[in-house]
């Protein structure tokens, strides 16, 4: 298959090998780990990363039409197992690793054996990325992280993390940030629950005391962490908001299903009334899905352009939306919790239960996840509308002369 690397390969080339990955490991009959390996030894992983690292050198839309073709047939979905780590830890491994790095680390973390996770958040450094403190300091050819990292996702079950740390505190604060790919088993890693509204533990606060980590292991130059971050966080918004699921399906066929539960056959003034809010939210859903399965086809392979801001911010309130219209059709019954809020450390993330109160409540955090829907604002505003930014007095300033509380 070396000709693929110089040429644009097919859409009949593609729906070819889909079906011979499907005659030759049947998704009923195969395990998700082999059959995943296969997927992506034979390029089918992310068809638009380079030949050898799980993809073809294809077009992103080729990447999404697997996806479909083999939801259809019943194969699993690497996603799944994987949340972080499929969409937002590879991408940019793609964009900024090295050739070792990707030949290390994209395939286990497909296939799941290897789950990973996202360390950007810090107590003092939230939607402000950039005034992170964690440090790195050079010591041969290792680096000593130090410093804490908090909201980090399913970082109780990874096996590795992509972490952004301060290697140089003499640079305004974006440039003297670098990228690393760190070992969560690491002597010195301390990863400890928060739990949520939901009673679940999601996220995690990470510790990290002289905890060693390989300069072969550093992602991108140093100094050049932000353009690394950034990069991530597009991916994480388009990861989040930029699903083109099956019509009808998703936040929006729970609320179709507590809807007919509660009006079937009732043709009175309230159930008119609630026909038409679930219908207006459909439409809108729909709309949103067609818009990002659009953005999805012009995308490009890399960093995503603003799109992945428009999806994330159209997904998060809608689907508040959604589920707070799902949980009023429940009546007296959307009050209660059937979960019993459980002290559990879950091993995926997200909603998507049919546990209405449950997504209810887990669905508050869409508007801060991934970033605000401030920051999200802010985004389409500078590079979409145009507007002028926010003042930046610090955007000069050395890190370690900004005043922090």
């Amino acid at each position: 298959m070396t000709d693929l690397a110089t040429r644009e390969i097919s859409m009949e080339e593609i729906d070819t090998m889909v079906d011979q990955l499907l005659s030759d490991f049947p998704p009923a009959t195969t395990e998700h780990v082999d059959f995943l390996g296969a997927q992506f030894d034979r390029g089918l992983g992310w068809v638009h990363f380079d030949e050898g690292h799980g993809g073809l050198n294809g077009s992103p839309a080729l990447t999404g039409h697997v996806a479909r073709r083999l939801a259809e047939a019943g194969a699993p979905a690497a996603m799944m197992y994987n949340v972080i780590g499929h969409g937002m830890v590879a991408p940019t491994i793609s964009v900024h690793g090295t050739e070792e790095q990707k030949s290390k680390y994209l395939r286990s973390l497909f296939t799941g054996e290897e789950i990973w996770c996202q360390l950007f958040s810090e107590p003092g450094a939230g939607s402000d990325v950039a005034g992170l403190s964690m440090r790195a300091v050079r010591d041969g050819d290792e680096w000593i992280l130090n410093g804490q990292k908090v909201w980090t996702t399913l970082a109780h079950i990874s096996r590795y993390g992509l972490i952004l740390a301060r290697t140089d505190p003499d640079q305004p604060k974006h440039r003297g940030i670098t990228a690393f790919l760190v070992d969560m088993h690491a002597p010195g890693v301390d990863v400890r629950p928060l739990y949520q509204a939901t009673g679940e533990a999601e996220f995690n606060e990470c510790f990290f005391t002289d905890v060693r980590v390989s300069d072969d292991n550093r992602l991108g130059d140093v100094g050049n962490g932000w353009s690394v971050g950034i990069t991530t966080l597009m991916n994480e918004r388009v990861s989040i908001g930029g699903q083109t699921p099956p019509r009808g399906s998703g936040a929006i066929a729970h609320a179709v299903a507590a809807f007919q539960d509660r009006y079937k056959s009732d043709a009175s003034a309230q159930a008119m009334v609630a026909r038409d809010q679930l219908m207006e939210l459909w439409v809108e859903s729909e709309a949103v899905r067609l818009t990002n399965m659009r953005a999805s086809v012009n995308r490009k392979a890399g960093t995503p352009g603003p799109e992945g801001s428009v999806a994330k911010l159209a997904y998060a309130e809608l689907n508040q939306r959604i589920y707070s219209l799902a949980v009023d059709f429940l009546g007296a019954q959307g009050m209660l919790y059937n979960s019993n809020y459980p002290q559990i450390r879950p091993i995926y993330a997200g909603q998507g239960t049919p546990d209405l109160q449950k997504s209810f409540v887990r669905s508050q955090a869409n508007s801060i996840e991934g970033g605000t829907s401030i920051i999200m604002r802010n985004i389409l505003a500078e590079r979409v509308l145009g507007l002028p930014g926010d003042p930046r007095v610090d955007k000069a300033v050395s890190w370690k002369d900004i005043p922090r509380s």
